[in-house]
């Protein structure tokens, strides 16, 4: 609308110097009617950069948006940009948790304005929907999650639910005002050095504890092991014991003295000793008597 008023500002100047110089007054209609027609075409053309959404608005009224690329519009019509680009809100704030201890939290969220959403954010929020909308409800649901918690749950593994359910308790009511919540970041949560150090003795003793059920548990089992290990040795001595008769036991003797005496080392072997087993002696020429004088 701006270039229009020039175009008509500028071809009003060309028609009063056409008073003062008698060889454009011929001219006069046909230039400023071109001015105005150049000035008319230009303030039709708008571009809308990428990531951004064009909202339209004529005499105070949304009339929609336009997305982004090169358009042509109403020349009255002024177009408002809007940032549909992901953005990042961080807050640093104390929150009290279920015991009602202040704690610090640090949490980030992402979020974007849904660009079909843009015309009616645009005309019952304003431009700065960031400020007016987005930060006030997410420091309430930090607020609201963390005070069903406690603070061990805060500082242990129960993180990733926590943000979880900020994320749930926040993005059902940004998208009713045309925002998405993309994704909730918990960064940093600072408690009182006491109950830091209550938690770490806690999670110190619960290591230890399970420690030794192990090496309680270890122990049984190597107990067990040695248990049927000697039932196994104490079965086949059972079993040796029942099979070792003295029949076997001289026939046994009788074998061995017969390999003896096969030996190159046996001399002499005299049968009748104790038992009915022969008796070696060996008499090779290392036990040989030694040599009179």
């Amino acid at each position: 609308m701006t270039l229009m008023l020039v175009g008509i500002f500028v071809a009003v100047g060309i028609l009063a110097l056409a008073q003062k110089y008698p060889q454009l007054h011929s001219y006069r209609w046909l230039l400023a009617a071109a001015l105005l027609l150049f000035f008319l075409a230009a303030s039709m053309v708008r571009v809308v950069p990428p990531g951004r959404v064009g909202v339209l608005i004529l005499f105070g009224q949304v009339k929609g948006s336009i997305p982004a690329g090169l358009h042509l519009v109403n020349p009255l019509v002024a177009v408002e940009l809007m940032d549909i680009r992901t953005q990042e809100i961080f807050e640093h704030a104390e929150a009290p948790s279920k015991e009602g201890l202040n704690m610090v939290i640090e949490v980030s969220c992402l979020f974007h304005l849904i660009p079909e959403e843009a015309p009616r954010v645009y005309a019952f929020i304003g431009p700065h929907y960031e400020q007016v909308v987005v930060k006030p409800q997410f420091r309430s649901a930090i607020r609201g999650i963390t005070v069903k918690h406690e603070a061990k749950d805060l500082y242990t593994s129960s993180r990733e639910l926590i943000a979880s359910e900020i994320f749930e308790g926040l993005a059902d009511d940004l998208k009713k005002r045309g925002i998405e919540v993309e994704k909730i970041l918990l960064r940093r949560i600072q408690l009182p050095q006491a109950i830091v150090d209550a938690i770490n003795a806690k999670l110190a003793a619960d290591q230890e504890a399970q420690r030794m059920r192990f090496i309680l548990d270890k122990e049984k089992q190597e107990a067990e092991r040695k248990r049927i290990e000697a039932q196994g040795i104490q079965d086949f001595q059972r079993i040796v014991a029942q099979g070792l008769t003295e029949p076997l036991l001289r026939w046994r003797g009788i074998e061995a003295t017969r390999a003896l005496a096969e030996s190159p080392n046996t001399k002499i072997v005299i049968v009748g000793g104790r038992d009915g087993l022969p008796l070696i002696l060996n008499t090779g020429p290392e036990l040989s008597a030694p040599k009179k004088d």
